[in-house]
């Protein structure tokens, strides 16, 4: 009942502006085209879900940060269309200024002509036959006053026109300024929305695949935080790694692991390409081909290599490189991205081949209480390939 109260006490203390309450849910905005309004309370979801992020990796707390990010794109929406609303009304206000600028001009344009042909037909008149027709001097002056009087007139009149035309034209222009500004809106609009039913799909896909299991979802990200561990140490040299000798492109360098296997939830071969210890995106070395996609809440990506593929056949992409929905949503890997593309063959051919001639390696390397295996191919371009998950 208080804290009814003392939101009465403020609202009635300051009007209608926004109450900055203590959370962001009871964040109020009194209007919602408030812009600026929005904007806070955008932020103050933000900043709220930026200390989720910092807490330990849970599931609970991966739903909420899911859960925030949707919030905070349907803020973001709210303000989008309040920006829209805003515009609109601008271009409202425009058209009926441009409107009556534009009465207001037809008149001075018709007064001006007017003048201009009164002030032709004075100036006509000669001052020695003025002086003639007028009955006294005091006349003469008095019509001599009278034709300075409607020449200044018409100045006045020439000039307001000019002001008129001036400010019609820049009427028009700031309007047509608004009409693309709220093109540029819509299209934004447009996008966030995407982005929502997006982030609502994956909200969904997350629920439905972990069950709020915790102790499940805990054990799997056990596993891919120690296969980043592991793909991190291979990179910089760490692995116990025997030479076998030269292959070419094409040839087979082992064979998928089936089912679950060390770091592993199921079969899968991990490719990698780094140079330098740096990981690669191996998009852009793999040739363009139409791959199956397994990964039902990420975006399918391009190709833009022309290497051969490490496996037999079209490809079934698990996931791949970078914020996927894994790293991005699930946070299987603490938040860190994925740093390689998952597959299979879509025959379910097991054989891994070289995508690239060069020195081959096997290798092991103790992750998650076993030995992960893996393969590695040194080329003569400084890139080496890993190929993870394997038997050889």
């Amino acid at each position: 009942m208080k804290f009814f109260f003392l939101t009465w006490l403020l609202w009635f203390a300051f009007g209608t502006t926004p109450v900055y309450a203590l959370s962001c849910e009871e964040f109020v905005c009194s209007d919602t085209n408030d812009v600026d309004c929005l904007k806070d309370k955008r932020s103050c979801l933000e900043s709220k879900l930026n200390e989720t992020k910092d807490q330990r990796v849970t599931l609970t707390n991966t739903i909420s940060i899911i859960n925030g990010k949707v919030q905070i794109q349907e803020v973001q929406i709210q303000q989008t269309e309040a920006e829209l609303s805003l515009l609109e009304a601008q271009i409202g206000d425009l058209s009926q200024r441009i409107g009556g600028l534009n009465l207001s001009l037809d008149r001075l344009t018709t007064l001006l002509v007017e003048r201009i042909q009164a002030e032709y037909k004075q100036t006509r008149i000669n001052s020695n036959l003025l002086f003639l027709k007028t009955s006294s001097a005091t006349n003469f002056f008095s019509q001599l006053q009278y034709l300075k009087e409607a020449r200044l007139q018409t100045a006045v009149a020439m000039q307001r026109a000019e002001a008129q035309r001036l400010e019609f034209d820049q009427q028009k222009s700031t309007k047509e300024e608004k009409q693309k500004e709220i093109e540029v809106v819509q299209t934004r609009l447009e996008r966030e929305q995407n982005v929502l039913a997006k982030q609502r799909n994956e909200q969904q896909y997350l629920l439905k695949e972990t069950k709020s299991n915790e102790t499940a979802y805990q054990a799997e990200l056990a596993k891919t935080l120690a296969e980043l561990s592991a793909i991190q140490s291979i990179i910089a040299g760490k692995g116990s790694e025997t030479e076998v000798g030269s292959v070419n492109t094409g040839d087979t360098i082992a064979s998928i692991i089936s089912g679950a296997s060390v770091c592993s939830t199921g079969s899968h071969l991990h490719f990698e390409v780094a140079k330098d210890g740096v990981t690669r995106d191996p998009a852009s070395y793999l040739s363009s081909i139409s791959p199956v996609w397994n990964n039902e809440p990420d975006s399918p990506f391009g190709f833009g290599g022309n290497w051969d593929w490490p496996v037999f056949n079209a490809a079934r992409i698990t996931q791949g490189f970078g914020m996927t929905y894994y790293a991005r949503v699930r946070r299987a890997y603490g938040g860190s991205p994925h740093t390689g593309i998952d597959m299979l063959s879509t025959s379910r051919d097991s054989r891994v081949r070289a995508v690239q001639p060069g020195k081959l390696y096997r290798g092991s390397i103790a992750c998650g209480g076993g030995n992960l295996r893996y393969v590695r191919v040194e080329q003569s371009d400084g890139i080496s390939t890993y190929y993870l998950h394997v038997n050889y």
